[in-house]
């Protein structure tokens, strides 16, 4: 199939699982807890924790990899993804940087799905700093912030 991107990984360690989809049309394809000295982690309650995959990838220019919650974990565990994006020079081991929101402690095995990644096309902008603030006038927006259109 034509306009395949090619997404390459290393496992740094030999036990590391590559990613998978559970579907060939899904977005996301899942990551799996890899830890160097092979034991389990605990995320106690309203801690986090910085998860090893065991993998390096090589993500093509023009693109990011974006590392998202699995709804399953998040939703029946309480662990969510904090921010992570994987640029494409970044040459190290991914982590996942998994924030337990819950009350109970959660304990993650080696091998366990603990998040999702999708390669996300990137448009890159320059920037361009102006003098004036004439930004988006005319817009029907407004400069209403958090709640202002009535979200409750």
């Amino acid at each position: 199939m034509e306009g395949i991107v090619k997404l390459k990984v290393f496992r740094v360690r030999e036990n590391a699982k590559l990613p998978v989809r559970a579907h060939q049309t899904d977005a996301g394809m899942d990551l799996f807890f890899c830890p160097e000295d092979g034991k389990g982690k605990t995320i106690f309650s309203q801690h986090t924790q910085l998860l090893q995959t065991g993998l390096k990838f090589e993500v093509p220019e023009g693109y990011m990899l974006e590392i998202k919650n699995k709804s399953g974990i998040a939703s029946k565990r309480q662990l969510i993804v904090g921010a992570c994006v994987v640029d494409s020079g970044y040459d190290g081991e991914v982590f996942v940087n998994l924030h337990n929101i819950g009350f109970d402690s959660q304990i993650i095995d080696p091998g366990q799905k603990i998040a999702q990644a999708v390669l996300i096309p990137v448009n890159c902008c320059e920037i361009e700093e102006v003098v004036e603030d004439d930004l988006n006038k005319g817009s029907t927006r407004g400069d209403g912030a958090l709640g202002s259109t009535g979200d409750r």
